[in-house]
């Protein structure tokens, strides 16, 4: 606990915040989706008690929580051709009606801005602050794509059959629900399937808000591999979208290969960030706290710094006073009911296993070699007396983990970096490149002519200049190198087209089987 912690006394719950309440709360505001003991699924244009429900705690400090009631694989075809019904319907509904439901349905989860980021603080752990911004970041990302459709839209229509989401828990909003909006906007039917580890009841807040504005929006919760049958391999979907780790994202990858569908999947890469011939350590140090947003459970995270061996005594110099000041807690602890939400920089991990793994990972590679560099202490945490923080793994940070171990050559998707030293540019490529293909990289280089002529040589989709890099938001493309992404890039009008069919022939900006082709 800090300092500042202890002399205020014991921390307590933040006034109106528990899970209760949030709970109570959603009842009242769609009490359609609600029940006293379970959230229903969504299909055929109906709220349906089917499905067994999991039982589930939340990461935040082991307070019971609502499941995914979980549906059968004869149950998601059912859903599946109703959602092929609906879209042969919404296909032809007029542009303007269509984008005035979906506008409706942004004011509606404005409204309920602060529920929706509660659910996410109880279901997945996030922080106050970086809750409200994703349901911020969905909203205003998809109230930028009506005010623009008419014109992405020009010369395409919707696809044959309704798009599936497959999307991974850790940004419900900004984007799995971005992703549906948006689909729905181009003209398509949209299907998602709730994750399993965590989001179910913000999700079932957010289609419930959309529903009732007419949009054709299909929920259900199971196991992807039960459910894959439907909605993978279902002849009446007509797009796969899948947001997730490289072994599942193969599987789906196969399938929709075999048939020739039309996807999009994002899949998890090594994110690394260079240090070559680099002087500017004051700027590094302000942007390493950053890079811990939500304990790295990002795809955009860098949980990698491959230095310069001749800089590592500066490196380490900048680098540890910054990583010491993270400040990690329970999201919802105050020292007075009415105080205003903790600043956190992260707070659990997605659950206690997710931390278990975590910490033998570490273990394991220190016992073969890396030598551990920083380790984050509980005791300077902010927690409730006697809470359950079996989820929460402090800050790591381990010099050259090695090659046998996990964290040499996957990303951990957690608040654990690892560094790497070089000596030559060919070491630096060779171990920024160490994953085949990642979603965002980072080089710091004082001269400009270097970072051009090594940029390019980084098998990731996006590459900074001495700055972190993002998905973006609005018009900013996003895609993947290599086994990090598969199918068509999106973002922008890139991610209308990629839901649409063009002219006939067209070659969508991608990684396919047959053809890759940048934007």
């Amino acid at each position: 606990m800090t300092a500042d912690a202890r002399d205020a006394g014991p921390l307590a719950l933040k006034s109106g915040t528990s899970w209760a309440d949030a709970w109570q709360r959603c009842r009242t505001v769609a009490p359609e989706a609600f029940r006293d003991d379970r959230v229903l699924n969504l299909w055929d244009a109906a709220w349906r008690a089917d499905g067994r429900v999991l039982p589930a705690t939340s990461p935040v400090d082991g307070t019971p929580i609502t499941g995914p009631p979980r549906i059968d694989a004869v149950t998601a075809q059912h859903a599946v051709r109703a959602s092929l019904d609906r879209h042969r319907a919404w296909r032809h509904v007029p542009l303007p009606e269509r984008r005035a439901r979906v506008a409706a349905t942004l004011d509606a989860l404005a409204q309920h801005r602060d529920l929706l980021a509660l659910l996410l603080v109880w279901e997945i752990g996030k922080p106050w602050r970086s809750a409200r911004a994703d349901v911020d970041r969905a909203v205003d990302g998809v109230r930028w794509y009506v005010d623009g459709i008419d014109d992405m839209l020009d010369g395409r229509a919707p696809l044959d059959g309704p798009v599936s989401n497959i999307a991974s828990w850790n940004y419900p909003m900004s984007v799995l629900v971005h992703a549906l909006l948006v689909q729905a906007l181009a003209g398509n039917a949209v299907i998602a399937k709730t994750p399993t580890d965590g989001g179910v009841a913000c999700l079932t807040l957010a289609c419930a808000l959309a529903a009732r504005e007419g949009l054709p929006v299909t929920l259900v919760s199971g196991s992807g591999g039960e459910l894959s049958q439907a909605l993978v391999r279902a002849p009446e979907i007509g797009c796969v979208s899948f947001v997730g780790g490289r072994d599942a994202g193969a599987a789906v990858a196969t399938a929709v290969a075999d048939l020739g569908k039309r996807h999009i999947l994002e899949q998890e890469g090594l994110n690394t960030w260079g240090i070559w011939n680099f002087t500017d350590w004051d700027a590094l140090t302000r942007v390493i706290p950053k890079l811990f947003d939500y304990g790295k459970q990002r795809c955009t995270a860098y949980p990698r710094f491959v230095v310069q061996r001749q800089l590592f005594d500066a490196f380490l110099a900048a680098y540890l006073p910054a990583v010491r000041t993270l400040r990690v807690g329970h999201p919802l602890a105050v020292a007075a009911p009415d105080d205003p939400y903790p600043a956190l920089d992260f707070g659990p991990v997605i659950n206690a296993a997710k931390a278990k793994e975590l910490h033998d990972q570490v273990a394991e590679a220190v016992d073969r070699g890396a030598v551990p560099l920083h380790r984050g202490s509980a005791a300077d945490s902010r927690f409730l007396p006697g809470q359950d923080t079996s989820a929460y793994v402090q800050p790591v940070t381990l010099l050259n983990p090695p090659r046998s171990s996990p964290l040499h050559h996957a990303e951990p998707f957690g608040p654990v970096d690892t560094i790497v030293l070089v000596d030559t540019e060919a070491e630096l490529l060779a171990a920024m490149n160490a994953s085949n293909g990642a979603l965002v990289a980072t080089l710091s280089t004082d001269d400009r002519t270097t970072y051009d002529r090594l940029a390019p040589q980084i098998r990731a989709f996006k590459v900074g200049h001495g700055v972190p890099r993002s998905r973006g938001d609005r018009d900013e493309l996003f895609g993947g190198h290599g086994a990090s992404w598969r199918g068509a890039f999106v973002g922008g009008e890139l991610l209308v087209r990629a839901v649409t069919c063009g002219p006939a022939g067209e070659r969508l900006p991608g990684n396919f089987p047959d053809h890759h082709l940048m934007p």
